[in-house]
């Protein structure tokens, strides 16, 4: 590690200044830290985002759950609130990592961060979520902009996730074993505006909607309308862990069940 200056600021405008300033948010720190680590980034300064109360909040709002950015993983997944109104976002969160990454790691940072292969962006995606920035809000279809890329503005800071509560929702995860991370994640929701669905884990370019399987749902929600789809694989990410190929075969699979278990 190298010398750099640490605050820990306990409000939200103050945290806001220095981040305007030039200074970087630390949330939970599970890909900051590790990143200045390895010299991949070198902030000048820190601002440690964990004493700000107003961004620890999870509270009912209408009919949206409303999750502050600095609330953590293990928070969400054993949350009451949460478990009553939006149970697959709970059982997301209990997926993510190991015990260690929960108890540390932030829904705005995971948001924020965008990584190609997270499990919170098909949540914030196929909820139809909200981001709630120090500046504006921002709807999911417009946030996730590609990979480890978002609609956030230089100095711009998260402070909540307001989640629509659907009719219907589930997150199913076909984990790499050793990150933990999805090979393919599969969030499908039944929405008042009908059903949306969204895929992590399989693009180099991060998060997005599979626009074709919900066109099929929509029409007829039906274990075989999901299986009659052609999943392309030409935007689809080869690595060491899986072919395109595999992939679309998963994102296919992973759907019909998905459709399965809300039929009931």
């Amino acid at each position: 590690m190298y010398a750099f200056t640490y605050e820990r600021p306990s409000s939200l405008s103050d945290a806001s200044q220095l981040i305007k300033a030039g200074a970087q948010p630390l949330a939970g720190g599970q890909t900051l830290l590790a990143s200045m680590k390895q010299r991949l980034s070198s902030p000048e300064t820190l601002v440690d985002l964990s004493k700000i109360a107003e961004l620890k909040d999870i509270k009912l709002e209408g009919q949206s759950l409303v999750i502050g950015a600095m609330v953590k993983h293990a928070q969400v997944a054993e949350s009451e609130l949460v478990k009553s109104h939006l149970p697959s976002l709970a059982a997301l969160a209990a997926q993510i990592g190991d015990k260690q990454v929960r108890a540390m790691g932030t829904l705005g940072g995971s948001v924020a961060n965008n990584d190609p292969s997270a499990c919170y962006p098909s949540a914030v995606l196929a909820l139809g979520a909200t981001v709630h920035t120090d500046h504006r809000s921002i709807k999911a279809d417009d946030f996730f902009l590609g990979m480890f890329t978002t609609a956030l503005e230089s100095g711009e800071l998260i402070k909540s996730i307001s989640f629509p509560i659907p009719k219907k929702a589930v997150y199913l995860k076909f984990k790499q074993q050793a990150s933990r991370f999805a090979m393919v994640g599969v969030y499908l929701a039944q929405t008042n505006s009908g059903v949306r669905l969204a895929v992590t884990g399989a693009s180099s370019q991060g998060v997005f909607r599979h626009h074709a399987l919900e066109d099929a749902l929509n029409k007829n929600f039906s274990v075989d309308a999901a299986a009659a789809v052609k999943i392309d694989e030409s935007d689809l990410n080869t690595d060491i862990h899986a072919s395109a190929t595999y992939r679309a075969h998963l994102i296919s699979v992973q759907t019909q069940r998905a459709v399965k278990i809300l039929l009931g």
